[in-house]
């Protein structure tokens, strides 16, 4: 779907193939739905007296030749309370005005949902909200169906104001690039564990680096790993026929003397839980277990599309967790990169066995500030349920810079304590720290076990394990929060 900005419109004058407008709880009309009950001498209001509509979230009426309307037809999407319509209302409404309209002869779509809120503040973030709920009412992943339903081509959705657009002329080229970022993300993710290996992943990589000339792409096989020390990653790794591999993307986008912002994801392509197998119950789920390293593919992604001026390195922890006679066992003590010698008490605790390695690794960059992304634990669900990502970290300013822009994008991160009072359920009687810390503050303690390697720069870490898929799909997060968070840093 193709989109633009048009400032100024005279909605009752505007032609296009399906004019859409915001109608509010108990049928307050938005600016733009006035106008068209105006020129239509109230027959919008009339409408509305049936109350088969009353403007409550979700809802949405097709009405055909309005009187002293142009348009072809008139979609209302009903967008909850006045006061409460702000970026996730419009993304969902946009949803949900985009699937009402995906199987209609609609080549121009003419969307006013977010003239109410044009200010200053939030222009920008209007485009982005409206772009991304579009993407996702259009997004399907079909690649093993044989019978796939029939995509709408050649639409083109136009993004309206009354008055002057109030944002910058970049919010268009940002916007679509998120929402190509995230397509990236979720497409990698929806793969099946048999398709999307750590060979897979380094693939994609390297297909990026081919497709942009400001971005390097360096593959470290497990023999250079070992040369290097890392026996935690390695000891995920080796129970598996597939190799795991380290991906690390260079995105130059800024001077070569700018320190860069590293972006370290999770990429476990299949996690089985090793000798400390998991419940077979929803275990075809465990395929999601990479979406750290696939939003971080999607972000970099996103930022060489629209050029983003940051530097940022990006490390994709790809391995496979799978039981075999090679596998590490419950109780074997293993050296990490960093010298610290790790007992591992559950081997279905091994994303922290990767990305402490990987951690490590990245500070060789003298990172401005490492971020780190990952499906890390079930207690991360127990807390904060499927609509926000946890968030850890030992600099206060770059967690309330992480929790700002994910407020503002709509992709909300919420921040946990982590203390040393932690730190004792990580002792372990024969190494120097233990890879579980018992059942208690799972989050908490998993982020603690992560922060001993972390110890040299600015470190967050996100905790995404209940915001990355929803039932059998990704969802494409946390590319939204990551991407406004390196467009605020540039």
């Amino acid at each position: 779907m193709n989109h633009s900005i048009v400032s100024n419109i005279a909605v009752d004058q505007t032609d296009c193939d399906c004019l859409v407008v915001a109608v509010y709880q108990d049928k307050q009309l938005s600016n733009a739905a006035a106008t068209i009950d105006k020129a239509g001498d109230g027959a919008l209001s009339e409408l509305l007296a049936f109350e088969d509509f009353t403007g409550k979230t979700g809802e949405s009426q097709l009405l055909y030749k309005l009187a002293g309307i142009n348009a072809k037809r008139v979609l209302l999407v009903g967008c909850g309370e006045k006061d409460g319509f702000g970026a996730l209302a419009l993304r969902a409404a946009t949803k949900t005005a985009v699937a009402k309209v995906s199987n209609k002869a609609d080549t121009k779509i003419t969307s006013m949902l977010g003239d109410d809120l044009n200010t200053v503040d939030n222009a920008n973030n209007i485009i982005m909200q409206m772009v991304l709920g579009a993407a996702d009412s259009r997004y399907q992943f079909t690649s093993h169906k044989s019978d796939t339903p029939e995509v709408i081509t050649g639409q083109h959705l136009e993004i309206g104001f009354t008055g002057a657009f109030a944002g910058d002329d970049q919010a268009l080229n940002q916007a679509s690039a998120v929402a190509l970022g995230c397509e990236l993300s979720r497409d990698l993710s929806n793969q099946p564990g048999n398709i999307c290996t750590p060979t897979y992943l380094a693939e994609t990589a390297l297909g990026m680096a081919r497709k942009f000339k400001n971005l390097e792409v360096e593959v470290l096989e497990e023999a250079d790993m070992e040369k290097l020390g890392m026996g935690s990653f390695l000891s995920v790794s080796q129970g598996s026929d597939q190799p795991g591999k380290m991906v690390i993307l260079k995105y130059n986008g800024a001077g070569n003397s700018d320190a860069p912002v590293a972006l370290v994801g999770k990429g476990v392509t299949f996690d089985t839980g090793g000798i400390s197998l998991k419940p077979g119950a929803s275990m075809d789920e465990m395929k999601f277990d990479m979406v750290g390293s696939a939003s971080v593919l999607g972000t970099i992604k996103a930022c060489a599309e629209m050029k983003l001026p940051v530097n940022v390195i990006g490390v994709l922890a790809a391995a496979e967790n799978m039981p075999s006679a090679r596998a590490t066992r419950p109780g074997d003590i293993v050296k990490s990169m960093s010298g610290k010698t790790i007992e591992i008490l559950n081997t279905d605790a091994e994303g922290r066995l990767v990305l402490c390695d990987a951690l490590t690794y990245v500070g060789k960059y003298k990172p401005k500030l490492v971020i780190d992304i990952a499906t890390l634990t079930g207690a991360c669900i127990v807390a904060l349920g499927h609509e926000i990502c946890a968030l850890l970290a030992n600099d206060q300013a770059l967690a309330d810079d992480i929790m700002a822009s994910g407020n503002k994008v709509g992709d909300q991160a919420w921040q946990l304590p982590m203390n040393d009072d932690y730190q004792k359920q990580l002792k372990s009687a024969h190494a120097d720290i233990g890879n579980i810390g018992g059942k208690s503050a799972g989050t908490i303690t998993a982020a603690c076990f992560l922060g001993h390697f972390t110890k040299d720069y600015r470190w967050a870490h996100l905790d995404i394990a209940g915001t990355a898929w929803n039932g059998k799909e990704s969802t494409g997060r946390p590319v939204p929060l990551l991407t406004q968070f390196l467009i605020d840093q540039a």
